[in-house]
């Protein structure tokens, strides 16, 4: 690649990451709000914020030059690796932001421990009938990886937390002093990102196992565990660019885990930092979640050259694209039955009726998912959540789809922005747009959509990349087919169906984006019903009336359930029965037929 076209995307690389410090920057003079009183609020409570103590807070931050020469003064000691003094400690802020970034390095390395360890167990079914060439029997066990990518992270946490730190007594629960407090936040924190890398590895698993090149290796005698390996090896290209992302979005993103554990990580330190006003912090924290965000995005496009760079050099890589068989209808079915029934059931209660003399009552025929603190049927409020839930749910995934396909489909545009995008937690993401567009309903809502995209685009380029290096496509663009042709006949239906898939397993990470706006208070507000918010309420009293805490959770484990089962009958419209002798086929195949087609591939 020309140094010119090499220098484009890091310049704009680097004017996102400006523009976003610049806005970070800003942030309190957006919100409209005195920083001097946010921080005397977070220094001490107690002391009054007369004129005098607010002028002297003003002349000792230097305030009074305004945002624009603070800015400027916090980017001119970077270089001396000096990003100032905290404004509510007053201590330098380089070396406390390097500890919470250590820290957080250290979980999210054990939670990538936990996520292939997850990823491994949710496709092993497919490598097993891979290996020993059954792909025609093939059904992953889907629903439970649906179940562990739909369990909200926070709940996870805190049953955690309770049952095997406190209860049990089996690893420490609080604190951050040694190894040993790394497990169970890891845990929370690993199994749902393992979940939603082994669906998406699981998708990508049969067209590698129907490739010529496995169907030789098959007639020619060698050993199943070897060309599973080599499966995996061929399909973890397209899953780097995620995978990159994931490193991110679990550093940044993890503030509820860290709050619950108490663990001073990256994430927790810049909540801490925006809630204050706390600037330089805030700066320092979000710098350090860039530069990860440009490291982890080197090494995933550097895994890509040192698997498959010759093949994507020379337009030599097979597609992995092939035609879905029709899908099993009757689980889903059976799983948006039951969903609909509980919504059905609870909506004609009421959500909002009090009755304190049955705080916390287990359930029964009168409450069937029991009542509340405050007394309230919560089969009501799961029922009434569901119209808030849901509904808003679909429609950010719909955006997010649209938005991923459009943007991923110009990869030199998209991949600096997604990388941009993910390093920025989702809470911040919701302070950002509260100061831009100001508190109201649709404001947690905008605050997902902004970052909900970003793995769509990114999935989207990864396959448009690989299926770029085709060699159909190399033949088809021989025989004179432009660009447009190529984007309808052959990139589309190549790209679209798998993202579409992975947007549906996303569907209840965005319903859990929302609930964690909610658990941390940045979300929807009571008296809301919205599951998030429910999950929120009742997690204090979640070791007194645990069913308080499941009913929603139950709620979400079945959207993910739906969502899973679902997501396998995504095709495109009509199939691409031509493409058949170019990936195989779902069926048995046996060692008779392979053998003509390994020496020929050989040859």
């Amino acid at each position: 690649m020309p140094h010119h076209r090499r220098a484009v995307p890091l310049l704009w690389r680097a004017a996102l990451a400006a523009a976003l410090l610049c806005v970070i920057g800003l942030l309190p003079w957006l919100a409209h709000t005195d920083p001097a009183l946010t921080v005397l609020k977070a220094r001490s409570m107690d002391r009054d914020p007369t004129p005098e103590v607010l002028a002297d807070i003003r002349t000792q931050l230097g305030l009074d030059a305004g945002p624009l020469h603070l800015l400027g003064q916090w980017l001119a000691g970077l270089p001396r690796g000096d990003a100032g003094r905290s404004w509510i400690s007053g201590a330098e802020v380089t070396p406390a932001v390097l500890q919470a970034f250590g820290v957080s390095l250290l979980l999210t390395g054990v939670a990538l421990v936990v996520a292939v360890l997850t990823a491994a167990l949710v496709c092993a079914r497919t490598l097993r009938a891979g290996a020993h060439r059954r792909l025609g029997a093939r059904k992953t066990g889907g629903t439970l990886s649906a179940v562990l990518a739909a369990l909200p992270e926070f709940l996870t946490a805190s049953v955690l937390a309770t049952v095997v730190g406190v209860q049990l007594g089996w690893l420490p629960a609080l604190g951050w002093y040694g190894p040993q407090w790394t497990v169970l936040p890891a845990l929370a924190l690993g199994l749902p990102a393992g979940a939603v890398l082994g669906r998406m590895l699981d998708d990508l698993l049969p067209g590698a196992f129907a490739e010529p090149w496995a169907l030789a290796a098959a007639a020619r005698g060698l050993p199943g565990r070897r060309i599973a390996g080599q499966a995996v090896r061929r399909c973890v290209p397209a899953l780097l660019p995620n995978a990159g992302l994931f490193v991110v979005g679990i550093t940044g993103g993890a503030v509820a885990v860290e709050q619950i554990f108490d663990i001073p990580g990256l994430g927790r330190t810049t909540l801490q930092a925006a809630l204050a006003q706390d600037l330089p912090v805030l700066q320092a924290g979000t710098l350090a979640l860039l530069l990860l965000a440009a490291a982890a995005t080197a090494l995933a496009r550097l895994g890509v050259r040192l698997l498959i760079g010759p093949a994507l050099r020379d337009n030599a890589l097979p597609t992995l694209h092939r035609p879905i068989p029709p899908a099993r209808r009757v689980l889903p079915l059976v799983i948006a039955a039951v969903l609909l029934g509980v919504i059905a059931v609870g909506l004609p209660r009421d959500p909002l009726a009090l009755n304190t003399a049955e705080r916390l009552q287990p359930p029964s025929w009168t409450h069937p998912f029991g009542t509340d603190a405050l007394g309230r049927d919560l089969l009501a409020r799961v029922g009434h959540g569901a119209l808030d839930t849901l509904l808003l749910a679909l429609a950010i995934s719909a955006a997010a789809l649209l938005t991923g396909v459009l943007l991923g489909l110009l990869p030199r545009l998209s991949g600096p922005l997604v990388d941009t995008v993910n390093a920025v937690p989702p809470v911040l993401g919701a302070l950002l747009v509260t100061a831009l567009a100001g508190r109201g309903p649709g404001t947690p809502a905008l605050a997902v959509s902004v970052v909900a995209w970003a793995p769509l685009a990114a999935h989207t380029s990864a396959l448009l990349r690989q299926e770029r290096a085709a060699l159909h496509i190399t033949a088809t663009r021989a025989l004179g087919a432009d660009r447009w042709y190529l984007l309808r006949h052959e990139y589309l239906p190549a790209v679209l169906p798998p993202v579409t898939r992975h947007a549906l397993l996303r569907l209840p990470g965005v319903a859990l984006a929302l609930a964690s706006l909610a658990f941390l208070g940045l979300g929807a507000q009571p008296p809301s019903p919205e599951w998030g918010l429910l999950l929120a309420e009742n997690q204090p009293y979640a070791e007194r009336a645990p069913w308080a805490v499941l009913a929603p959770a139950a709620v979400l484990a079945l959207l993910g359930a739906l969502a899973v089962t679902a997501a396998g009958g995504v095709r495109w419209p009509g199939g691409r029965p031509g493409r058949q002798r170019t990936v195989g086929t779902e069926q048995p195949v046996e060692k008779s037929q392979l053998v003509p087609v390994g020496v020929g591939e050989s040859r």
